[in-house]
C-alpha cells in the first residue's frame, strides 16, 4: 500500500472520530435520548429506563436532590428529587438557607455522592414531580434507602403533602427521630420548620 493511500485512510479515520466526538456532544445526541411527553407513555419510558436500575450519582444539589449519570432529554444527567421526604432548603431561589440545610446537604452528600445507586421509581404513582425532576426511592450500596435514613436520622421531614406506598412508614420513622431527637429535632423551633409542615401539623411538639 503506498504512503499516499495510507495517508488517505488515516485523514478518513480521524474526520470518523471527529464526526462520532461531534454527534455525541451535539443536540442530535439529546433526540436519541429524549423522552416522551404524554402521560402514560411518559410514565413507562421512565419505568423502562430507571426502575431497578443501578447508576452513579455525580451530584448532590441539596438534602433530597442528586444527580445521576444518563442523560434526561436534553440535560446531561437525570435530577431525582427524593420520594416522600423534605429536606430544609439549601439552594431555592428566594429562601434563606434553612436551619439544618447544610447539615442535611453535607450528610446525603458523604452516603451518595460518587457511589453506585439502584433506583425504584413508585408503581401505580407518578414519576415526574413539578419541575419536571423524576420521582424515586434510592437504595445505596449498603442496601439501605437513602429516603429513610435521611427521615431515620433527623436529617429530613417525612413529606405528608403527597400520597405514595411508604408514607406511613416515613411518618413512622419521623416520629421515633423526634421522640429521640435525633438531628435537627434536637433544636428545631416551630418557626424553623417547613411552612408545609407548619399548617399541617400545629399540634407537633417543639421547642418554643
Amino acid at each position: 500500500m503506498s504512503r499516499r493511500r495510507r495517508n488517505a485512510i488515516f485523514a478518513v479515520c480521524l474526520l470518523l472520530l471527529a464526526l462520532l466526538i461531534w454527534l455525541d456532544r451535539s443536540t442530535i445526541r439529546h433526540i436519541w435520548h429524549r423522552r416522551p411527553t404524554s402521560g402514560e407513555k411518559a410514565k413507562a419510558y421512565d419505568f423502562e429506563k430507571y426502575h431497578g436500575k443501578t447508576f452513579t450519582v455525580v451530584k448532590v444539589v441539596d438534602g433530597d436532590t442528586i444527580d445521576i449519570d444518563v442523560p434526561d432529554g436534553s440535560d446531561n444527567y437525570t435530577r431525582i428529587r427524593l420520594w416522600g421526604i423534605d429536606t430544609p432548603e439549601t439552594k431555592k431561589p428566594k429562601t434563606p438557607v434553612m436551619y439544618f440545610g447544610p447539615e442535611a446537604t453535607e450528610f446525603t452528600t458523604k452516603l451518595a455522592l460518587a457511589k453506585q445507586v439502584t433506583v425504584y421509581l413508585d408503581k401505580g404513582n407518578r414519576t415526574r414531580g413539578y419541575y419536571g425532576r423524576l420521582l424515586a426511592y434510592v437504595q445505596l450500596p449498603d442496601r439501605r434507602f437513602l429516603n429513610e435514613v435521611l427521615v431515620a436520622e433527623g436529617f429530613a421531614y417525612a413529606d405528608l403533602r403527597f400520597r405514595h406506598s411508604l408514607y406511613y412508614k416515613y411518618q413512622n420513622l419521623q416520629a421515633s427521630a423526634h421522640r429521640q431527637k435525633k438531628g435537627l429535632w434536637e433544636k428545631v423551633t416551630r418557626e424553623q420548620l417547613p411552612e408545609w409542615l407548619q399548617r399541617k401539623k400545629p399540634n407537633l411538639l417543639l421547642k418554643k
